[in-house]
């Protein structure tokens, strides 16, 4: 490949949604560097009637093929042809489907798509979702108890992102505010289900943030809101209360989304392990 960006096309061909494949091929992009992936997405392949389509669109395009076959007629037409024209192609789940079959001594289902059955962790998600969606922004703090986490920050430190993919990770999430002049609700700090977490950042990131929110509203940059000084006291605000009651803090300055909600996810299992070491503890201490 030549240019100063390699072209890659990648198409992914699944019998069910091709969610699991996008996020397998996103993190194998993310390894590289200067490469242009053209992704052609080919889901509900199920019959070799709407595979033969699918192959005349990569014949047109050749590229990497990833893939998710349940149907072994279908798979076995898709490596046929695929291996005729030489391409490469690609069936990540191959390994980790076989050791699990070895070490389950139990063989795999070929029901195309069971991951998105709508069975008690799919409501549980939607349920997840509605919640977080009412109890953005400080709102509908009567119920925080019945959250499972409810973070805490100043203007613009992820919170309303990073609540809603936790969401769909099925975690009921609120979020509020931290403003100096409008302390939040006592009743915060005496929650006894909902883990609560304050999130912070680096000033400077901050005001360039703002900056930016401002711009793309239309309103001039160059407000208090984006005033460094005040940034800073409101971040230094916000890390006494976290202090004063014991909140873990995690700084979100150089995290994505899903490297902020993952090390919510670790805070999250690391209470209820204590919870559970803590009970156990407590019944073999029983004497009855």
């Amino acid at each position: 490949m030549s240019g100063d960006r390699a072209k890659l096309h990648l198409h992914l061909v699944s019998d069910s949604t091709g969610e699991t494949l996008e996020s397998i091929a996103k993190a194998g992009l993310a390894r590289f560097e200067g490469v242009e992936a053209i992704k052609h997405f080919w889901p509900m392949v199920r019959s070799e009637g709407h595979l033969d389509r699918v192959i005349e669109e990569i014949t047109r395009k050749p590229g990497l093929i990833i893939y998710t076959l349940v149907d072994g007629g279908v798979r076995e037409r898709l490596e046929q042809r695929c291996t005729s024209l030489g391409l490469p192609i690609v069936s990540p789940l191959d390994p980790t489907i076989g050791a699990l079959s070895e070490l389950l001594g139990q063989v795999a289902t070929r029901r195309p798509g069971r991951q998105h059955v709508m069975d008690a962790a799919y409501f549980q998600r939607v349920d997840a979702i509605n919640y977080t969606m009412v109890h953005d922004d400080g709102a509908g703090h009567d119920d925080w108890e019945e959250a499972d986490i409810v973070l805490a920050g100043v203007s613009r430190t992820s919170k309303t992102p990073t609540s809603i993919y936790l969401a769909n990770r099925g975690y009921k999430t609120a979020n509020i505010p931290i403003v100096p002049q409008s302390p939040p609700p006592g009743l915060l700090f005496g929650l006894k289900s909902p883990l609560v977490v304050g999130l912070t950042t680096a000033p400077d990131r901050l005001v360039a943030i703002r900056r930016n929110r401002l711009l793309t509203l239309g309103q001039a940059p160059d407000t208090d809101y984006v005033d460094l000084g005040g940034i800073e006291s409101e971040l230094a605000y916000a890390r006494r209360l976290f202090a004063d009651h014991d909140i873990p803090v995690i700084d979100v300055t150089r995290r994505s989304i899903e490297e902020t909600a993952a090390a919510i996810i670790n805070l999250v299992q690391a209470r209820a392990d204590r919870a559970s070491d803590t009970k156990a503890a407590a019944i073999g201490s029983d004497p009855n």
